[in-house]
């Protein structure tokens, strides 16, 4: 049986080493001490994820492979210092699959490459656990929650064809109530497309966009079809919208205005039938008012605006959002206990900012399941980890 490749990068030779020999039995191990070493792997190699550390010395950071690992399709996992949340949701934004803390947890470690493995993806958001999402979706934004309004809206909107706007945070749940809106609407049965646009450069991201033609530019040596193309009779979702440059923003009005596009290197006007939902965590009115962001282009994406409150001004969510996601990596990991969660844990919980939202909790309560002894079945305040504390 084949074991899926794995791109180990860490300047310390000693960490890249032991890495190798712990996960070895598990995947065919490749490891690089940066940037252009792990350029000449995956060269000759098709890796299903690559595991990098933050720091590589003083030219390359983890953010850098990254950005390799996005142009070549990849996963890619940070990892970083314990506790160190600014910095992964960082990661995240720029386009990272997932981070892990150090001292690292070999366990989770091993899940969350794993999960990196199963929900990789070509172009369309995952499917594979959409049950998962859906009832996340009810888990978020039923019973009591604040954010009930929100689905309503977006249920309300779901068949209509308008462009949405999605205001959030980093982590607030944004890619979940994007599919909340397309299963909600009659594309359903459609493509469901996502672009990053903060993970791309100008140059890639107009051609994953608009796609190319064979000869368009050097290393063009196939016609490429972009997401539009993907996503024709679908939903397309471009996450960070705040991030695209003028050239991208001006062929994103004419699309918008005309319903047609070119590749890449080509001359041949094609139109698709699209609806459009973006998402920034960014304030776009503010940047068309200094001139960064095109205020017609601002106005054509945000004919229906959903605002999304970060986690920590729902503070009733968290004791369900936490529930649920403890219960739900039980089940992934076959773990048939039921856990109690301590009424001094849920204050612990309700009184920390959250700065990386429900991501953040979701990565805490997957550390947690992984971590606690057989024997136990209560959740402690120290279970939460040293912030906590």
């Amino acid at each position: 049986m084949n074991l899926p490749l794995l791109l180990i990068v860490d300047d310390e030779k000693n960490t890249r080493e032991a890495l190798k020999k712990l996960l070895s039995s598990e995947f065919e191990v490749y490891i690089a001490a940066g940037i252009e070493e792990a350029q000449c792997y995956i060269q000759q190699q098709l890796f299903q994820v690559i595991l990098t550390d933050l720091r590589l010395g003083s030219n390359t950071s983890g953010l850098d492979i990254v950005q390799l690992a996005i142009s070549k399709n990849i996963h890619c996992i940070i990892m970083t210092a314990f506790g160190d949340v600014e910095t992964a949701v960082m990661a995240m934004k720029n386009g990272a699959f997932d981070f892990v803390t150090k001292p690292l947890n070999f366990q989770k470690l091993k899940i969350t490459l794993k999960q990196a493995i199963s929900n990789k993806t070509n172009t369309s958001i995952p499917n594979n656990n959409m049950s998962h999402f859906q009832s996340e979706s009810k888990v978020i934004f039923d019973e009591n929650s604040c954010f009930k309004r929100t689905l309503e809206d977006a249920i309300k909107i779901a068949d209509n064809n308008a462009n949405v706007l999605l205001f959030g945070e980093t982590g607030t749940g944004k890619e979940v109530l994007v599919r909340t809106i397309h299963r909600a609407s009659r594309r359903k049965d459609r493509p469901l497309v996502a672009v990053h646009c903060a993970s791309l450069s100008s140059t890639l991201l107009e051609s994953e966009l608009f796609g190319h033609e064979k000869g368009a530019f050097t290393g063009a040596m196939v016609r490429h079809v972009g997401r539009f193309e993907a996503a024709h009779t679908g939903t397309l979702f471009l996450d960070e919208i705040g991030e695209i440059d003028g050239n991208i923003q001006v062929k994103l009005l004419r699309f918008l205005e005309t319903k047609t596009f070119e590749r890449v290197g080509g001359s041949e006007s094609l139109k698709v039938d699209i609806r459009i939902i973006s998402a920034t965590n960014k304030n776009l009115l503010q940047m068309t008012r200094n001139g960064i962001f095109r205020e017609d282009l601002y106005y054509r994406l945000n004919v229906i605006e959903l605002k999304i409150p970060p986690l920590r001004e729902r503070r009733e969510d968290i004791p369900l959002l936490f529930r649920y996601y403890i219960d739900f990596f039980c089940h992934e990991n076959m773990v048939s206990r039921g856990l109690t969660i301590l009424p001094q844990t849920i204050e612990k919980l309700k009184r920390y900012a959250w700065p990386g939202n429900i991501r953040e909790l979701r990565n805490i309560c997957e550390s947690i399941v992984a971590l606690l002894p057989k024997d136990q079945s209560e959740i402690t305040v120290q279970d939460l980890g040293e912030k906590f504390l």
